[in-house]
């Protein structure tokens, strides 16, 4: 309890405050219960995962690659004359996770929305270099049908204000020429709300507003949306940034469940979800692709110095 303090001022305090003294601050005791507990150190496994040196025993289990899904090769983004991309190449595979870290302003989300063909909606937006969906150069591909194959999730849930039904039917409905009865769709939307991990939370009332439904809930319902069109590659521009640690868990457990049906690009600034969730991670500083390998290879033994520098917490 903390005991109170007298706060009428004594004489001799009186006296040297119109003398233009400084007054000593009120003293306060706390009177415990009971010894204050000590915290103990960071635990080695966490101080691991910040340095880059986990054990192998506490590793998480990396993806198997499979066939090659998007080729970027020599990718370059401009806006007007600033230079947001600089001729970066990199695969990306069914089958396994590509996590691009990196500091703020360091080109990549400006990499990813690139992938699903959104800079080109920036009127100063431009781009040089290749980038291949299934050996197809993305630009001959007609731009709906690009954005159905490449799947986007954004930082901030978006569920449209409408069911939740319809907000996994939508896609579905977008691509046929008549508009499909529920009956036919259900069995779609069920599919894709079971492969995002929500269907479960949901299945008793699927005309429940989306709206409603917690951050973490609207975060899986926008993946369910994203996999009803059934894409070949899922981008996530930092899915968990406005999440709880167990909604973060939750899509964490999700990102690593899916791999092994579609090729995955995630962007996060945290660098222990890019450590558990990432196949290969990609380092990025300022538009420069700095290294790329397996996650295990960049987090245990980064060969840039500049790489180790940002494990490392120097910068960031």
């Amino acid at each position: 309890m903390i005991e109170p303090h007298d706060t009428q001022m004594r004489p001799a305090e009186a006296s040297a405050d119109t003398n233009g003294g400084s007054m000593p601050p009120p003293i306060r005791r706390i009177a415990l219960d009971q010894q204050p507990t000590v915290a103990l150190p960071p635990s080695q496994d966490a101080v691991a995962v910040a340095s880059g040196s986990m054990s192998a025993a506490a590793r998480p289990t990396r993806g198997i690659t499979g066939p090659q899904r998007m080729s970027i090769d020599g990718l370059s983004v401009f806006y007007g004359d600033n230079e947001a991309v600089k001729n970066v190449s990199l695969p990306i595979c069914q089958g396994e996770v590509l996590a691009l870290i990196g500091p703020s302003g360091c080109g990549k989300t400006t990499l990813l929305r690139t992938l699903n063909r959104l800079t080109e909606l920036t009127a100063s937006a431009r781009r040089e270099g290749m980038i291949t969906l299934d050996g197809t150069d993305i630009d001959m591909l007609e731009v709906t049908d690009h954005r159905r194959r490449v799947s986007m999730v954004f930082q901030q849930p978006n569920p449209f204000p409408m069911s939740v039904f319809d907000n996994v039917a939508y896609a579905l409905r977008e691509q046929g020429k008549k508009k499909p009865k529920r009956s036919v769709l259900e069995p779609y939307v069920v599919d894709a709300l079971q492969r995002a991990g929500l269907y479960e939370e949901v299945a008793s009332n699927l005309d429940h507003p989306a709206l409603r439904l917690s951050g973490g809930q609207q975060q899986r319902l926008c993946i369910a949306r994203a996999l009803a069109a059934r894409p070949e590659v899922l981008l996530m521009d930092e899915p968990c940034s406005a999440l709880d640690p167990k909604s973060t868990n939750v899509i964490e457990e999700l990102i690593v469940e899916l791999r092994s049906e579609l090729a995955i690009v995630i962007v996060t600034h945290n660098l222990q979800q890019a450590y558990r969730v990432g196949d290969h991670v990609a380092f990025m500083y300022l538009g420069d692709l700095v290294e790329y390998g397996p996650t295990d290879e960049v987090f245990d033994n980064p060969k840039a110095a500049r790489t180790r520098d940002y494990i490392g917490g120097a910068f960031g």
